[in-house]
């Protein structure tokens, strides 16, 4: 089936993520972390992609970000996969593929999702059971976004900015939002809807992404239609 086209509305947080062809690790050594970042950031800032948070685990990478213009975000990760790709090559003495095809994104709605999918991102590595604390993970956004740690160049969201009114204020908010777990339905819809492309909001946000980009923006219904019986009207 042919994929839909990819939403990419200018000002709109997207869910991005980039995975390891076949699982295979991406990462294996600290200059790859730091090498993927360093080039994420430039590319970044070179085509307008907003970073407010991410998380680089062993075989995908994880980023939340608001693109300028439609091209930022396919620009951005293009640029960056290409370069990472002849560097993993050159370091590890490889040859072939390493991404899982394209990248995969998906919109995100400011009001209720937008700091869920920061908590998602950054806590995926206490999911996978490599910590206890995201804070104790160092290839992510957390330790910059909840404690001010000096690093990769994040850019706060609004979303971000309203905890607060000092940076002291949203940093310890921010924390706070870490004191309860993400419950599992929240999760499951964050990974359906970037998996699949399409929104991760409210019926609302969705209604109104529809009406903008003239495309669904949901999944279609399982099951084949059924069919109209004989002589009835159809539906119009």
């Amino acid at each position: 089936m042919a994929r839909l086209p990819r939403l990419n509305p200018p000002g709109v947080a997207q869910h991005i993520i980039q995975r390891g062809n076949n699982r295979q690790p991406c990462f294996t050594r600290e200059k790859d972390y730091s090498s993927y970042l360093e080039w994420l950031d430039h590319y970044a800032r070179e085509y307008g992609l907003a970073i407010h948070a991410y998380v680089l685990m062993t075989n995908h990478v994880h980023i939340l970000a608001t693109p300028r213009d439609e091209e930022s975000a396919s620009k951005t990760m293009q640029s960056l996969g290409r370069k990472y790709v002849r560097y993993f090559n050159w370091a590890h003495d490889r040859t072939g593929t390493l991404w899982e095809g394209r990248f995969r994104s998906c919109l995100v709605e400011n009001e209720r999702y937008l700091l869920e999918c920061y908590r998602y991102i950054e806590l995926n590595p206490v999911r996978a059971g490599l910590v206890a604390d995201p804070a104790d993970y160092r290839w992510s956004s957390h330790r910059i976004n909840a404690v001010g740690e000096n690093g990769f160049g994040v850019v706060p969201h609004p979303e971000y900015l309203g905890l607060g009114r000092t940076l002291t204020e949203r940093r310890a908010s921010y924390r706070g939002l870490f004191d309860v777990c993400l419950n599992d339905s929240m999760v499951k819809e964050i990974r359906d809807s970037v998996n699949k492309g399409l929104v991760l909001g409210s019926d609302g946000f969705k209604d109104q992404m529809e009406a903008n980009l003239k495309r669904r923006v949901r999944p279609l219904p399982m099951g084949r239609p059924r069919k109209t019986p004989a002589g009835s009207p159809g539906e119009n």
